[in-house]
């Protein structure tokens, strides 16, 4: 572990100007860039990095509340606020992180192999981590932290009982990656594939190349494949510049003379055999890999292996071993109301660091378990790591451990000694099998973080909740990336309300608006009072708006401090009523919301009840009006654009002429997904973000940026051979011309899959092909015509709309539209949650 530095040093490796407090002897061993993460508060230097809407300065008033006594900041103007509290004023800090992480790396003098690319970067990283550890006590990049503020945070990682770091690296523009080189240093570079992912930014994929080669300027080798002809030419132009200084090359090819030459690729039962010739002597190697991408990625690792001097030997036993990279946390229903996170591909501190980040955003149950197996490879004495550890978890309020294997079994009294609620130990996963009532889970989050040689998948499938076979994953990743999307289309002071109405338009509740409370969205909407209900008993905090507040929920509402939707006079009336009951003369005033009808002619208060409506608030001496709002009929529609931009004039005469009767600020919001897109002046005060969330909007420009936030899967119970002539399910109406191959999948319309889908309308992704349904969808199984798509076995996966077919594509082919198809996927349907 990094011990860090103190105060003055760092303010002198960031070239910033230090105003020490009473504390200026801090000695700092964490970096923080979000407020949300802050674990150890003496150690930590907050970095107030710049952004648009979410500007690290907005946050230093709360972490000096929270004990954090050190900054690194653009404005002087603090120091006057917090005499007491130390700050380095710099320029850019996002420029003084990377000065402090590159002072920090040219501590060490041991190799640094630096991996950039398209794809694959993270792979690759993982895998020489699987392939090195026997022989290295390796510092890597955690998940995929190779961002401008990523690679920092990996650099400073770094300490003195590590002797190889594996670091990767990632641009989205010009000019980012020479200042990541020049903070890196790799005296190994690998350029992975160089491909279209990410070409935002760039000219074109030479110029792109070019950039990424900024990387290896100092580098001692650099490993990449001679094939991709971008990539041998941007090297070869760079060499002919640098002269006597070119960049030594190791490089690898199935096509022409190279370091290592590729003669011959055999794929045969998902496994690949290599052979090839390298230094005149022909060698061989196995992969437990056959995809294209998994084959390319292990070529660059074995060449890296002979780099090191590794022998065909040791190469051809490590590359058999490797195994699949599980790249994400996944988050599932467990037994007994409990809620399990699943990150048992492998253990390291910095690792289990961010999978606890994750779990503190889980706000359903108050109670959390950690899994833990035994930490390995860490190069530290156990007392001192695992000290480390029971303080990570006592300063996250873990209330139970429960640790496996034979260093924390031997470090018992250092987790007895931290007064955590509840700590037991077991030699092996095994043990705990045999040994374990699962009774003691019960309304809980349970984090599995384990080893992979610790087979925590067993554990994993002792506590899982047991389901249906067909799942709807939620890919949280996506959910933040297309929140982003539109929050870069708004003005920093516009609000955002995201609509988690019908479980979050299928996707879940509390799962869903956790994630949107720690990425501080502004307020919730919700159909019905009980889905507000659902999220307070699950932690949720942030306002919520009731959309369709009924009189029979007044009290529940008001219970859970709920806010209704209020559209006419009438229910006026009779909420002020249960108020008035309900309300202490003492009690803040109540919020509410008031709709008005601009041309959507649903609900909503026309413009002749507007001087009642100011009158009846006034004189409730018991509400407020938190926000106006109103529903556009077709915002996304260009034909209607005239009758849109009606309808906000009629908003902003309506919502002007109740406000200018309050002496406070009203919001205002008019605008849904397609709106904030399509017709942006009219942000107002607050949004209302919807399906666009999930990953659709009509605007070509914002959906090239939207990623799919669900994709529903099922697999293969069975496969059968039928002949010309049979025919295959219901009513005969799947009637076979010619001899076919027929899957049975676990999924039908009692799942939420449209029967209008049958005999060939539909299709689901087998094997990477599309195959479509034959005869009619039934209740719980569907047939698919797999004839032809080779290497299918039963259990296979198969996905029903996700990337591929996108969720709009099951829409029309079933005559319908995208927010019914992921409204009415079956609750009987496990959901499944990842973060990558």
């Amino acid at each position: 572990m990094n011990r860090g530095y103190p105060i003055e040093e760092i303010a002198k490796a960031t070239g910033g100007k230090l105003t020490a407090g009473a504390r200026e002897s801090a000695h700092i061993t964490y970096l923080l860039l979000d407020s949300r993460k802050l674990q150890q508060a003496g150690e930590s230097l907050f970095f107030a990095l710049p952004g648009s809407r979410q500007d690290g300065h907005h946050y230093i008033d709360d972490m000096v509340s929270r004990g954090v006594s050190s900054f690194v900041v653009t404005d002087g103007d603090w120091i006057n606020k917090y005499p007491t509290v130390n700050f380095i004023v710099v320029k850019d800090t996002v420029l003084a992180l990377q000065k402090l992480a590159g002072y920090h790396r040219n501590k060490f003098e041991y190799p640094v192999i630096g991996i950039t690319g398209s794809n694959g970067k993270t792979i690759i990283k993982e895998w020489l981590y699987q392939l090195l550890n026997e022989d290295y006590n390796i510092v890597r990049s955690p998940k995929s932290y190779n961002s401008q503020i990523g690679v920092p945070l990996s650099l400073w990682q770094m300490s003195e009982e590590n002797d190889l770091a594996i670091i990767e690296a990632g641009i989205s523009e010009s000019g980012e990656m020479e200042k990541l080189g020049k903070i890196v240093r790799p005296t190994i570079g690998i350029l992975a594939n160089i491909g279209e992912a990410h070409n935002d930014g760039f000219l074109n994929l030479k110029h792109k190349t070019k950039e990424k080669l900024k990387l290896f300027t100092q580098t001692e080798v650099l490993i990449y494949c001679k094939d991709h002809a971008e990539v041998n030419q941007a090297v070869a132009e760079i060499n002919a510049l640098k002269g006597a200084d070119a960049i030594k090359t190791f490089t690898w090819s199935q096509h022409s003379d190279a370091d290592v030459r590729i003669v011959s690729l055999l794929q045969q039962n998902n496994h690949s055999y290599i052979s090839a010739i390298y230094k005149s002597r022909e060698f061989d190697f196995e992969i437990p890999f056959a995809d294209k991408a998994s084959v390319e990625n292990a070529i660059h690792c074995a060449c890296t292996l002979l780099v090191l001097d590794k022998s065909f030997s040791v190469l051809r036993t490590r590359m058999r071993n490797l195994t699949r990279i599980a790249m994400r946390l996944e988050m599932k229903d467990a037994i007994n109301n409990s809620s399990l996170i699943n990150d048992s591909y492998n253990s390291d501190f910095e690792s289990l660091r961010i999978a606890i980040d994750f779990l503190r955003q889980q706000n359903q149950h108050p109670k959390k378990t950690i899994i833990l197996s035994d930490i390995l490879q860490s190069g530290r004495g156990d007392m001192d790591l695992y000290a480390e550890v029971a303080k990570l978890l006592k300063q996250n309020h873990i209330h139970r451990l429960i640790g496996i294997g034979p260093s924390i079994e031997r470090q018992k009294k250092v987790f007895e000694r931290s007064e955590l609620g509840e700590f037991i130990c077991y030699a092996s996963t095994d043990e705990l099998l045999k040994n374990i009532d699962t009774s003691i889970f019960h309304d809980e989050v349970i984090l599995l973080k384990g080893a992979r040689s610790f087979e925590f998948e067993k554990i994993a499938k002792l506590l899982e909740k047991k389901a249906h076979q067909t799942v709807l994953e939620i890919n949280l990743n996506a959910l933040v990336n297309n929140l982003k999307v539109y929050q870069t289309i708004l003005k920093p002071e516009t609000k955002m309300m995201a609509m988690v109405k019908a479980f979050s338009y299928g996707s879940g509740s509390y799962e869903i608006a956790n994630v949107l409370q720690f990425n501080r969205v502004n307020y919730l909407a919700v159909a019905y009072a009980d889905e507000g209900v659902e999220l307070r008993k699950n932690g949720i905090t942030l306002p919520i708006m009731v959309m369709n507040p009924e009189e029979r929920s007044f009290e529940a509402m008001i219970s859970n401090d709920l806010e209704p939707d209020i559209y006419t006079l009438s229910l006026l009336d009779k909420f002020v009523n249960v108020l008035k009951l309900r309300r202490n003369a003492t009690d803040p005033l109540y919020k509410i919301h008031i709709e008005v009808e601009t041309g959507m002619n649903r609900l909503g208060f026309d413009a002749s009840d507007i001087a009642a409506l100011i009158d009846k608030v006034k004189a409730s001496e018991c509400i407020t009006i938190a926000s106006i709002f109103s529903h556009l009929a077709a915002s996304e529609a260009p034909e209607y654009d005239k009758f849109t931009k009606g309808q906000i004039a009629r908003f902003e005469e309506m919502s002007s002429a109740i406000s200018e009767q309050f002496n406070y600020h009203i919001l205002r919001h008019i605008l849904n997904s397609s709106g904030i897109a399509r017709h942006t002046y009219a942000q107002y005060d607050m949004v209302r973000l919807g399906i666009g969330l999930y990953g659709l909007d009509p605007t070509p420009a914002v959906q090239s940026k939207l990623l799919p936030v669900s994709s529903l899967k099922t697999t293969i119970s069975q496969i059968k051979h039928v002949r010309a002539g049979d025919s295959v399910g219901y009513g005969r109406v799947g009637k076979v011309t010619k001899a076919k191959t027929i899957a049975t999948v676990g999924i039908g319309y009692a799942d939420g899959l449209n029967r209008k889908l049958s005999n060939g309308q539909g299709h689901m992704l087998v094997s990477n092909q599309l195959a479509p349904i034959i005869g009619n969808v039934c209740m719980d199984m569907t047939m698919l015509d797999i004839t032809g798509i080779e290497q299918v076995q039963e259990g296979d996966e198969v996905v029903v709309f996700g990337n591929n077919p996108r969720v709009e594509e099951i829409a029309k082919a079933s005559e319908t539209i995208p927010y019914e198809i992921l409204t009415g996927v079956s609750a009987r349907v496990k959901r499944v949650y990842f973060q990558e």
